[in-house]
């Protein structure tokens, strides 16, 4: 609930610059497929050393659907590594994937964190 309460208000606050409500969910709808995409990609994929890669790219597609889906990226992203570091995953581990995250949101090339060897399909 709190999730969709955040998501109401800040396309509110956020979408109006950018075609109004329904552009901004629309967006952050579109980019939570894209994270989910990313994510099952890597699952698929279950390439060493490739987690990274797989942030920045799902990342790096939320973000180019608009501020909608860079919105629903960082959120996604924050609340997983949350998540995962709360369950004693290391914290050097966290910041280098939010890193990435980072990384993928701000535009930049995911490819800067594609492992050696992955195949072209990812």
């Amino acid at each position: 609930m709190k999730l969709l309460t955040s998501l109401v208000f800040c396309s509110l606050l956020l979408g109006v610059c950018h075609g109004g409500f329904f552009s901004f969910v629309h967006e952050a709808f579109q980019g939570a497929g894209d994270m989910w995409r990313a994510y099952t990609d890597m699952k698929e994929a279950g390439w060493k050393d490739g987690d990274r890669y797989f942030h920045a790219r799902g990342n790096y597609d939320a973000a180019q659907r608009g501020p909608g889906g860079a919105w629903a990226a960082e959120k996604i992203s924050d609340a997983r590594e949350s998540f995962q570091e709360f369950f004693g995953r290391g914290h050097e581990d966290t910041m280098a994937d939010q890193e990435a995250n980072r990384h993928g949101r701000s535009g930049k090339d995911p490819n800067y964190y594609r492992p050696p060897g992955l195949p072209d399909k990812y």
